[in-house]
């Protein structure tokens, strides 16, 4: 498929609806216009880079800028909702073509309007949450191959450590050591395989918890060292 062939089912669809429609008037690829507006369409077989740039430079023209493409695949439906959000933030409309449907090939996604950004204050307040619970940066921006150190992994190696350190104990007393609120529903959901309950309301280490704990040699060191100086203050 070129980007040619999908001129002839938008204009088409423009001159139905009144339109009059002219191809590549200084350099873009359809114009239409009806009285004094001005719609001015691009033409691209994927959305890109490249679409995005050309699209926002046409609305320096006009305020009705559209991008036409082919219409996806239900595949790729999930990406395209990270598309469609760009394109409305960047109040540009979306049309999709497609060029195998004799009937209705033209379908308007929808029409460039003025975005109103709202933020979502539960994932704000997350996301502050998160950061307030994490001691410090244990993790690298930009890593993906690597197990990231969440405030929930950091609180389980936190009494992983305390249990390879003291044995097996009490959520109460591990609390003493400021383990947190957390401490039984860490324990007891057992999330990484790190515990194990060996008496009535007594939980020690795992095998596999003493194992992890060395991928993770910062924050063991450092808990190993907060555990010795806590033990050494209560005596």
């Amino acid at each position: 498929m070129k980007e040619s062939d999908l001129f002839e089912p938008v204009k088409k669809y423009l001159e139905a609806g009144g339109y009059k429609v002219r191809a590549e008037v200084k350099n873009c690829d359809i114009t239409a216009t009806k009285d004094d507006e001005l719609i001015i369409i691009e033409l691209k077989l994927s959305a890109n880079l490249q679409l995005f740039i050309q699209a926002t430079d046409r609305q320096r023209i006009t305020d009705s800028v559209y991008v036409a493409i082919p219409k996806p695949s239900i595949r790729s439906k999930k990406h395209w909702k990270g598309i469609q959000h760009i394109l409305r933030r960047l109040e540009l409309g979306l049309i999709f073509v497609d060029v195998d449907n004799p009937v209705n090939p033209v379908k308007i996604v929808f029409h460039p309007i003025e975005f109103q950004r709202k933020k979502i204050s539960k994932r704000r307040k997350a996301i502050l949450k998160e950061v307030e619970n994490r001691s410090q940066n244990f993790n690298l921006g930009g890593s993906n191959k690597t197990k990231i150190v969440t405030a929930y992994r950091e609180n389980a190696i936190q009494i992983a450590v305390y249990l390879k350190e003291i044995g097996a104990t009490t959520p109460k007393k591990l609390r003493e050591y400021n383990s947190g609120k957390k401490t039984l529903s860490i324990l007891y959901s057992n999330f990484y395989s790190w515990f194990q309950r060996v008496d009535h309301g007594i939980y020690d280490i795992t095998a596999k918890g003493k194992s992890d704990l060395k991928k993770f040699p910062g924050l063991e060191k450092k808990y190993e060292k907060y555990l010795k100086k806590k033990s050494n203050h209560n005596l």
